[in-house]
């Protein structure tokens, strides 16, 4: 997956304004144009299309923590020179204050079966034996999920 369609996947699950995800970039404290959202947000075939980097997805994610769960105190996380599916999930994780039981229940709304020890291993540092590196399609079928609970059954839709 690029950063490009995890963007627009999270802006389409949360029915996210430009005028949000604007407030989610600077809750990180960056400043991001309106045409430059724009730009990452097409389509990949679009002449326009700009890819989205890694610190700045990186930006964005630690943004949408600040904006579910309030900033942190003291000085704010720099964001990743470089993501992995593992990081992008942990930031998913911690934004949403999901448990793992939560993710197991957004992974069975999207057809995957998943028990503890397998979500827990893609926390665990490189190093462990037992980690697992999160593949695309595990993270597409995450975002899935989240479609599920969070866009298709919002009341207020």
């Amino acid at each position: 997956m690029t950063n490009n369609d995890i963007l627009r996947r999270i802006r389409y699950i949360f029915s996210y304004s430009d005028a949000d995800m604007l407030s989610i970039f600077a809750s990180a404290q960056s400043s991001v144009e309106l045409a430059t959202l724009h730009h990452w947000l097409r389509k990949d075939d679009d002449p326009k299309f700009v890819n989205l980097t890694d610190p700045m997805l990186a930006l964005f994610l630690n943004g949408l923590i600040n904006t579910h769960r309030g900033k942190r105190d003291g000085e704010q996380p720099k964001p990743e020179k470089k993501l992995n599916n593992n990081i992008i999930l942990r930031k998913l994780k911690i934004a949403l204050n999901l448990t793992d039981v939560d993710m197991i229940e957004l992974l069975k709304l999207a057809g995957i079966s998943a028990g503890k020890s397998e979500i827990n291993a893609f926390f665990r540092k490189a190093e462990h034996k037992h980690y697992r590196q999160c593949k695309d399609q595990f993270l597409r079928n995450f975002l899935k999920g989240m479609q599920i609970k969070y866009h298709d059954n919002n009341p207020w839709r």
